[in-house]
Parts: C-alpha cells; sequence; structure tokens
C-alpha cells in the first residue's frame, strides 16, 4: 500500500511541478556529479543572486520528492510520516497555478540518484538550461545499486545530454570521466577546477590561518584574465574551494566578472558535516566531516588531515562506507595504507571499517562497533595539539561522535542531522 501511495503522490507532484515550470518558464541550472552537489549548488545561487530571483533547493532534497518541493517553493516531512502536511504543499501549487505570482526568474536545482532511473524521472519534470558536474569518482557511492561504476557516472551526468545545443555545461577539469562524457554532447564546454586548461582556475591552495590558528582555506582564483585571492573560513581541505571554482564557471557563463562573484561568496560557507573546523575538546581541532562517506572523499579528507599545519597529533576516525556493493571489502582494504600514512591514532567504527587499520604501520589503532561506543571512549583519548578527522556514512552516525568530542556542547548546532527525527533513530 505504501508503494503504490508513493507512486501516486510522485506522479501528482510530477504533473504539478510540471505545470509551474511551464507556466513560469525560469531559467534551470542543475548541479549533478557523486559528490559536492550540496556545497556547489550553494555556491552557484549565491553567485547568481546578484543578478537573478534565485530558489535554490534547501538542504539536500534532490529527489523526485525534493526538487517538485523547491518548484513550489516548500518542504514537507516524508508524506507517509506526516500526510497533513500536504495541505500545504497543495495549496502552494494551486496558488502558482491559479493565482498571479512573482515566481523566481532562476532555479538552481541539486539532482542525485540513489537508483537506477531516479535522475531519468526527474528530468521529465524540468529539464536544465545550464548543468554543472561535480566530480563522477572511480568508485562512486550507491553503485551496490547499479550494474557497475560506470553506469552511476552515466546517471550522474545523464542532465549534460538533456542540454539543448551551445547551453553551457560545466565540468571539472580535474574529472577524466566528466570531461570524456562531455566530449559526447553539444554543449558549450566552460572548465572548473585546478587545471591549467580551467576558464575558472584556482591555484596557490594552502591553509588560510589566522594568528597560529588554522582558520580555513585560500586561493588564487582566477576567471579567465581576471585573478583576486579568495578565502574560505571554516572548513578545510581543496575540495571546500571546488565549489567557489565551479560558481565562478557559472558567472563565466553569465558574464559576472570575478570581483562580483567573490563580493557573493563572501559569506559562503559549507554546509554542515563537510570538513568543517571545530574546537574539540582539550584543545584539539576537529575537521567535522560526518556528512556521508565513500572511497573518494575518505582519500581527499585523509590528504587534509595528512596536510594539516602545527600537529601534536592526527587521529583518524573512520566509520564504515556504505552502499559499495561488491566493492566494499577492495575499497576499504585499498585505503588502509593512505590511514596508516596519514594518521598517528587509527579509531575505526563499524565493521566494515576495521579494514582500514588493516595496513602494517606505526599508527595506534582503537575499534568500536557503533558510534554511539566510539563517542563515550575516545575524549579520553583526546590531548592538546591532536588534530581529530571524523567521517563515516550517514547510517553510521558518526556526528555522534563528533558531539562528544566538542570543547562546547552548544556548538551541536553546527552538526549534521541533528533534526529530531533523526536524533530519535538507534
Amino acid at each position: 500500500m505504501k508503494y503504490v501511495l508513493k507512486k501516486i503522490i510522485t506522479l501528482l507532484l510530477a504533473l504539478a511541478a510540471r505545470a509551474v515550470v511551464h507556466r513560469y518558464h525560469p531559467r534551470v541550472v542543475m548541479v549533478t556529479g557523486s559528490v559536492g552537489k550540496t556545497s556547489t549548488k550553494d555556491a552557484v545561487a549565491a553567485v547568481l543572486a546578484t543578478r537573478f530571483y534565485v530558489r535554490k533547493s534547501e538542504g539536500n532534497l534532490n529527489t523526485e520528492f525534493g526538487v517538485p518541493f523547491t518548484i513550489f517553493g516548500t518542504t514537507v516531512p516524508h508524506p507517509l510520516h506526516n500526510p497533513f502536511a500536504w495541505l500545504k504543499v497543495v495549496k502552494n501549487a494551486l496558488a502558482l497555478l491559479l493565482l498571479p505570482n512573482h515566481y523566481p526568474n532562476l532555479l538552481v536545482l541539486e539532482v542525485g540518484a540513489d537508483k537506477p532511473g531516479d535522475l531519468a524521472r526527474i528530468l521529465k519534470i524540468v529539464a536544465p538550461d545550464m548543468v554543472v558536474v561535480t566530480r563522477l569518482p572511480e568508485v562512486p557511492v550507491h553503485v551496490e545499486a547499479y550494474a557497475s561504476p560506470e553506469a552511476v557516472r552515466e546517471e550522474e551526468f545523464s542532465p549534460a545530454y538533456a542540454l539543448r545545443t551551445a547551453a553551457p555545461l560545466i565540468v571539472s577539469a580535474d574529472d577524466p570521466y566528466a570531461l570524456e562524457y562531455a566530449m559526447r554532447t553539444s554543449a558549450r564546454l566552460i572548465l572548473y577546477g585546478t587545471g591549467g586548461d580551467a576558464a575558472a582556475r584556482l591555484d596557490g591552495i594552502d591553509f588560510y590561518t589566522e594568528g597560529e590558528k588554522v582558520a580555513g582555506m585560500r586561493a588564487n582564483a582566477r576567471l579567465r584574465e581576471e585573478s583576486q585571492e579568495y578565502v574560505v573560513r571554516g572548513t578545510v581541505g581543496t575540495t571546500q574551494l571546488l565549489p567557489i571554482a565551479a560558481a565562478l564557471a557559472v558567472a563565466s557563463a553569465f558574464e559576472i566578472p570575478l570581483a562580483e562573484a567573490l563580493e557573493a561568496l563572501q559569506g559562503y560557507e559549507s554546509p554542515p558535516g563537510r570538513c568543517r573546523l571545530l574546537a574539540g575538546k582539550h584543545g584539539s581541532v576537529i575537521i567535522d566531516d560526518s556528512y556521508n562517506s565513500s572511497p573518494a572523499a575518505v582519500e581527499e579528507a585523509l590528504a587534509t588531515l595528512k596536510a594539516f599545519p602545527q600537529v601534536k597529533r592526527r587521529i583518524a576516525v573512520l566509520g564504515d562506507m556504505l552502499e559499495l556493493g561488491r566493492y566494499s571489502v577492495l575499497e576499504h582494504e585499498r585505503l588502509a595504507p593512505v590511514v596508516s600514512a596519514s594518521a598517528d591514532l587509527i579509531a575505526t567504527v563499524g565493521i566494515r571499517a576495521r579494514a582500514f587499520a588493516s595496513a602494517p604501520g606505526s599508527a595506534e589503532v582503537v575499534q568500536y562497533e557503533s558510534s554511539r561506543a566510539a563517542a563515550a571512549a575516545l575524549p579520553g583519548l583526546v590531548r592538546e595539539g591532536d588534530v581529530i578527522l571524523v567521517k563515516g556514512s550517514q547510517s553510521i552516525r558518526t556526528e555522534r561522535i563528533v558531539e562528544a568530542l566538542l570543547a562546547d556542547p552548544a556548538d551541536a548546532v553546527k552538526l549534521v542531522r541533528q533534526e529530531q527525527k533523526w536524533k530519535r533513530k538507534p
């Protein structure tokens, strides 16, 4: 019954959302890819808001439910959990279709796929006028639901195939898969990243310090012939700067100058759980990367931990990487030498994550069955000068570990998944 109800609701949502788009004809910038979509969507929306009336996807509402909610300008809890909340959805949809409205002239939509066909269904609702593609890694998350990693990458890239001839396609110059797929389209290719061929390019990337403390990342941002320094505070890692490069590539497509785009990005901060810097117990520093996990993201986070300056001890708290299917054992084991080379203390959370500590090395190892067990034990192991990376897939709930390590419990509001529906879950 729930399956039938969901099908009916998604069909009605799609029909109504398609009708709203048909009535108001907003331009649509679609953000897709396997990692970094939410950060990129936020940065792109910030730049475009200088010239347009913009509406963006809230949080990571990127499904066949989330996209219509963005089009309607409303969000509701899951329909099967709160059917009365649909009154607001119906009211908003009818108002948009029947009454005069000042509707956004540009939508920035994050889209994602958990299983085959997800993006095809979204593309039946709304077609993009511009597509931004984030990274398409070797072994993507959600691969267990697909025949192969290639099938995941193809689906994540598929919005680009819906572009009209010469429409802008924003692709990372550092991603060989995205570049290869882009050659199959008739779109106007605009590159971003750290490579020399990128129209929107970052170089001179380094940690940004205030006093003697790391406070963020800095880089020279280049847009064609223009150049200007940019600093993002409160987060670390090269990957946390890439959304800025993508947003600058979008700015280029809309002929927004570099200075104007960077001014719009001054208030940008990465979403919770994406390599955010937090003060930890006993004078430690936490790199909170607890939102989710995948092989590519773990490698990037470990590179950040290894490069972090002025450290007495590096601690990697790593939970299971889920949804990898038959690649799970191989990928956990493959990353073990990288973990060993990046940390002085390795704390694993979950059965699969034990493989992270399987490589020989001098690192101390502690292992826990769950995030609750790790949260109870790890605060007692932390010392002044430690830098602690915390990362794991959503269902491992490593944000509980971050909360236990906070110097100030009030900082829990900065963590991911603090809503009551998540707090109630085991």
